[in-house]
């Protein structure tokens, strides 16, 4: 296994639309998500998509850990996944914002709005398919991954660019996102 290079917002391969991957059972795709499951650990991150290793494949790992997830049903801990050429279908109008960070987009963080309800799929590196339904947190991981496949970063969900911050910045003046959405904050 191998650490990769993390791209950057600004770099290229952030921009473009993954390709489809002919052979998820390949053995290239097993090593390819072993050395990205080494490069998120390492980074601390709870997900990472292809694209961010300057891989241009439709191939996304992430985790729920169990503190970050919420009550609502279908937002549990969720053990390391990996789905090649995944699909996402937005459940329901409810949307709910919440912070983001990315390894792409390093010391930031932002505030995005995001569906709260989602059903996924994809094929597992055994070649089976995985389907499940997600949300909350769990929601939100799957969505964020998601958009790194089609080239798009969590600073362009958002809708109030106030809220896009460095985190040492965020943790010197916390902000109550609550009062601050209902406009009682700046």
């Amino acid at each position: 296994m191998a650490l990769l290079k993390i791209a950057r917002m600004g770099n290229p391969i952030l921009r473009a639309r993954a390709g489809e991957v002919d052979e998820p059972t390949a053995p290239w795709v097993q090593r390819l998500v072993d050395d990205m499951i080494e490069t998120m650990e390492d980074a601390s991150g709870t997900g990472i998509a292809a694209p961010q290793v300057h891989m241009p494949h439709r191939i996304v790992v992430f985790r729920v850990p169990g503190e970050r997830a919420s009550a609502l049903p279908g937002d549990g801990e969720q053990d390391l996944t990996v789905l090649v050429n995944p699909v996402v279908e937005l459940l329901g109008s409810e949307r709910a914002y919440g912070w983001e960070g990315c390894l792409s987009v390093p010391g930031l963080r932002g505030v995005v709005p995001r569906h709260l309800r989602v059903r996924y799929r994809g094929i597992g590196l055994d070649g089976q398919a995985i389907e499940r339904e997600a949300a909350g947190f769990h929601a939100r991981v799957v969505q964020h991954e998601f958009d790194h496949l089609d080239g798009i970063l969590y600073p362009q969900r958002m809708d109030d660019h106030r809220l896009l911050m460095f985190v040492e910045e965020l943790q010197r003046h916390p902000i109550d996102l609550a009062a601050f959405l209902n406009g009682e904050g700046v």
